[in-house]
């Protein structure tokens, strides 16, 4: 598919050759299982404790604040699930602060809490931007809190969340408080002193590692149960023989990624303002979706009125472009997604959303090409959902 360009870095990220290198010995040399105490164990273990110093010095906090799960999912479960009911165990708090423009593995999982645990979910509501105001959060907040969850920048439409100030709000409250990194890691910083959060997730995938591992980083002293029983593995929290080539991957991408996370900002940022500038100078009735600044820096996201955005997909793959849509479906009757939604969009608009992500092999003249293909595109997009609105249903009628 080397004709094809990719702009889906949000979806998930190819990986990066270094981390494939620093991987391979542990899947078939230093094979042995960390809980053996054998030498082939040790080694493995070795392997796995100095990933988590690895990953510890990427975030400023302590190895042993460093839990490895499968993936941004189960951490963000993990963190919701285990914090939530911990703090009903401790003090009886039973409310759950978060936000519908948030990542489905957190809103599903607060849906689930309130749905067959008996907790209260208050869902707080963000601007047009799909920013949560800070302002919001200090109204309701109170000793009934068991946890706020707010990510730290958002998957579809890029928006970056005042992490340090909500984290603030939620320690003066003595409220423990959760974000969703997964999307952030590649281009915004991850010191969790700064940010002050007390739970954080991260998925290797995001950041040129490798699918199916991820972080959970949980302060020392925040309240939190175990979903996962089992062996007593990562201190008991998840229980389950490590992947030590994938535990070791992640470590190498992280460690990448904070030695290079300036270089890559500085490549993507001026191709995602090339793609803004011009979608919304030569395409008619098109919105930016998202903060227009306070975004990922390579991260660009638009509406675009009476267009099917499934349609739209498959006429930029058909061209040779890989993108995405905030629309929930693939296939039949497609909903807005709950983030279109939060940010006020009504359906023919939110129905025709776009999200075009950029990475480090992203190149110049690939974008050009593609700012020269989209509005043709989108013309017939609109012109063909316009026409199947418009076009006459067929009654058949019932036999008895």
């Amino acid at each position: 598919m080397s004709d094809l360009a990719y702009f889906d870095y949000a979806a998930t990220t190819p990986v990066d050759p270094r981390v494939q290198a620093a991987m391979q010995p542990f899947f078939a040399e230093t094979f042995g299982n960390p809980s053996s105490v054998h030498r082939f164990g040790q080694k493995a273990e070795a392997a796995v404790e100095t990933a988590r110093e690895t990953v510890a010095a990427a975030l400023n906090c302590r190895p042993d604040e460093i839990f490895f799960t499968s993936g941004g999912t189960e951490s963000d479960n993990l963190a919701l699930r285990g914090t939530a009911l911990a703090m009903r165990e401790h003090i009886s708090a039973n409310m759950i602060l978060t936000c519908r423009a948030e990542h489905h593995a957190v809103s599903k999982t607060a849906e689930q809490l309130a749905s067959h645990y008996g907790f209260q979910v208050k869902w707080l509501e963000t601007d047009g931007n799909g920013m949560l105001l800070p302002a919001t959060l200090e109204k309701v907040i109170s000793s009934e809190t068991a946890l706020v969850s707010v990510m730290y920048a958002n998957n579809e439409i890029g928006t970056i969340n005042a992490i340090p100030e909500i984290a603030r709000i939620c320690r003066l409250h003595g409220v423990p408080f959760h974000t969703d990194a997964v999307q952030a890691a590649a281009y915004l910083p991850t010191d969790v002193q700064i940010l002050g959060v007390d739970l954080l997730s991260l998925g290797a995938h995001k950041f040129y590692g490798p699918k199916g591992i991820g972080v959970l980083y949980i302060r020392k002293g925040t309240p939190i149960l175990s979903s996962q029983t089992g062996g007593g593995q990562e201190s008991g929290l998840r229980a389950g023989t490590q992947n030590v080539p994938y535990i070791v991957g992640l470590a190498e991408a992280l460690r990448l990624t904070f030695a290079e996370r300036a270089i890559r900002s500085e490549h993507v940022r001026p191709l995602r303002d090339r793609i803004i500038g011009r979608v919304l100078e030569e395409i008619p009735e098109v919105r930016l979706t998202g903060h227009p600044t306070m975004r990922l820096p390579n991260h660009a996201s638009f509406a675009f009125q009476d267009v099917d955005g499934n349609l739209l997909l498959t006429l930029l793959d058909a061209a040779g472009f890989a993108c995405s849509s905030g629309s929930a479906c693939k296939t039949g009757n497609p909903e807005p997604s709950e983030v279109m939604t939060a940010i006020g969009l009504s359906r023919d608009w939110s129905l025709g959303s776009l999200r075009v992500t950029l990475g480090k092999d992203s190149a110049a003249d690939q974008v050009e090409n593609f700012l020269e293909t989209l509005p043709g595109l989108v013309k017939r997009a609109r012109s063909l959902s316009r026409d199947e609105r418009t076009r006459p249903r067929s009654h058949k009628s019932r036999v008895n």
